[in-house]
């Protein structure tokens, strides 16, 4: 009998599934359809075969035979539990999703030769900041003046979108507005306009399927395209972009780490804060508090890292981000993003705040060039303080305790949270050493994660080199293997149970 999975495998690639049409927010369209030339998007069963009527090519049939997953709660994807939900499988492109999913086979590993496609060259793994932050060119700390209003920060990423529309460099641009109904839930859109840019403005953080647009990119014979998007999201892109049919493909990327359904944002929010139906922003800022922005922009909530209930907070994380090493979005063209930058002071908000920016290759190169021409771009060179290693080491340890349920989290009481970030804040790690910080212990508790749930084998074939690099380092191989063992020593109920049974046999 064949499994749930497979049946889903052998529905989905069979094209049994039709694909719906859908209207999504500020007059972005959301179709999946292929436009014949010259004629109007198609959709329905034979959605697809637009693109291959017109490029009058046997390699683009597989588009007219194959059909996305209709996304439901009991939909079943080919990467189970570790899928992201970034939409690739929700158009025909899940006849590829073997090759491009960055959680399936290979997964995060194809960012080594993805970098020399797409950047014309790896990273370079003797150079720390490249190990850290990537291939580069250009990082700068960066912040608009003015602003743009309704942003979660200066409004850079936004600005870029409606830049490139204006100036004609791309037709559209892939971005993320909210539900109608629901402002923290994100719904993709393909934006022709300005307008549809702006009203994407702000981060939604949770799981986000900006990917089921493709077919709607080629429906509409879009040929200059900017994508905006996270790093599981950019690496199918890239690994797809040839069939795309695209002129020129712009990316911008973002940070992202430790993201979840919306569900657990929810949870994340009702635990943190104590007005969880006002806060429309958040982040982990580097006065080592989450600062919470409300809705009506002024109330900044500030809970300090330590007073977090950390063992109610494990589950809100989805699989695929505790499986991920690309918290950089290495295959992005430019990437903009606030953990690198040192805390400005309590009377600075996001909106006025500094964020960095990696510039990683030549369009990356004219993406920030627009945006200087703009005039309102202010850039002060990247600073770092301190070092992070016994940060890292500590944070790793403490946390991992808490995921094996060894030992439980005990929340400082606020007053003494308020105190510890205040101390950290002015002896521990700033700057990119901060960043750096973030990333290495990402990378090391994702990797004992991974290593417990699928072994080494598994875990080594999903990562990439430079992640293998930081796990392997002098300053931190000791403290892994010290977890792996605790790990091993303690070992899961079911372990418990299997030698239980085991030794009672044995006695007979």
């Amino acid at each position: 009998m064949r499994s749930r999975m497979e049946a889903g495998r052998v529905r989905t690639l069979s094209g049994a599934r039709p694909g719906p049409v859908h209207r999504g927010v500020g007059g972005c369209s959301r179709v999946r359809a292929s436009t014949p030339a010259g004629g109007e998007p198609r959709t329905g069963p034979d959605a697809g075969a637009g693109l291959a009527e017109a490029e009058g090519n046997q390699q683009w049939k597989w588009k007219t035979r194959v059909k996305g997953i209709v996304p439901s709660d009991t939909a079943v994807y080919p990467a189970q539990d570790m899928c992201s939900r970034c939409g690739l499988c929700d158009t025909y492109y899940v006849a590829k999703v073997k090759d491009a999913c960055a959680f399936i086979g290979d997964g995060m590993s194809r960012i080594d030769s993805l970098e020399e496609e797409v950047h014309g060259r790896q990273r370079d793994l003797s150079s720390p900041d490249e190990v850290t932050f990537g291939v580069h060119e250009h990082m700068a700390f960066a912040k608009l003046r003015p602003g743009v209003e309704g942003a979660q920060w200066t409004g850079i990423v936004t600005t870029i979108g409606v830049e490139m529309l204006r100036s004609g460099m791309v037709e559209a641009v892939v971005c993320v507005q909210s539900d109608p109904e629901d402002e923290l839930k994100p719904k993709p859109c393909l934006a022709m306009t300005e307008e549809e840019v702006i009203a994407a403005r702000g981060v939604k953080p949770s799981l986000s399927p900006n990917l089921d647009v493709l077919a709607e990119v080629e429906a509409r014979g879009i040929k200059k395209l900017l994508f905006i998007g996270v790093g599981c999201q950019v690496q199918a892109l890239r690994s797809v972009e040839k069939y795309l049919g695209l002129e020129k493909l712009y990316v911008v990327g973002t940070n992202c780490t430790d993201n979840g359904p919306r569900e657990g944002l929810e949870k994340f929010l009702e635990v943190t804060s104590s007005n969880p139906d006002q806060v429309k922003h958040y982040e982990f800022m580097q006065d080592y508090r989450v600062h919470m922005m409300y809705k009506d922009g002024v109330t900044c909530e500030k809970v300090p890292y330590f007073c977090l209930p950390a063992d109610q907070l494990t589950d809100v994380i989805a699989t695929s981000c505790y499986s991920c090493f690309d918290y950089v979005n290495g295959l992005a063209d430019v990437v903009v993003g606030y953990m690198g930058v040192p805390f400005e002071g309590p009377d600075v908000p996001m909106t006025k705040h500094f964020q960095y920016a990696t510039v990683r290759n030549e369009k990356g190169r004219e993406i920030w060039d627009l945006l200087r021409r703009t005039e309102r771009l202010v850039e002060e060179p990247c600073t770092r303080e301190g070092t992070r290693q016994d940060f890292v080491k500590q944070t790793l340890v403490t946390d991992d305790d808490v995921q094996m349920g060894s030992k439980k989290s005990s929340p400082l009481p606020l007053w003494i949270g308020n105190i510890l970030a205040d101390v950290l804040e002015k002896i521990g790690p700033k700057g990119l050493e901060f960043a750096a910080y973030s990333l290495d212990y990402h990378v090391l508790r994702n990797f004992l994660l991974m290593y417990r749930r699928l072994g080494k084998e598994r875990t080594y074939q999903h990562m990439p080199a430079y992640a293998k690099k930081i796990v392997e380092s002098e300053d931190y191989r000791d403290v892994v293997a010290k977890q792996i063992a605790k790990g091993e020593k303690k070992g899961s109920p079911l372990d418990e149970l299997a030698r239980w049974v085991a030794a009672l046999f044995s006695e007979k």
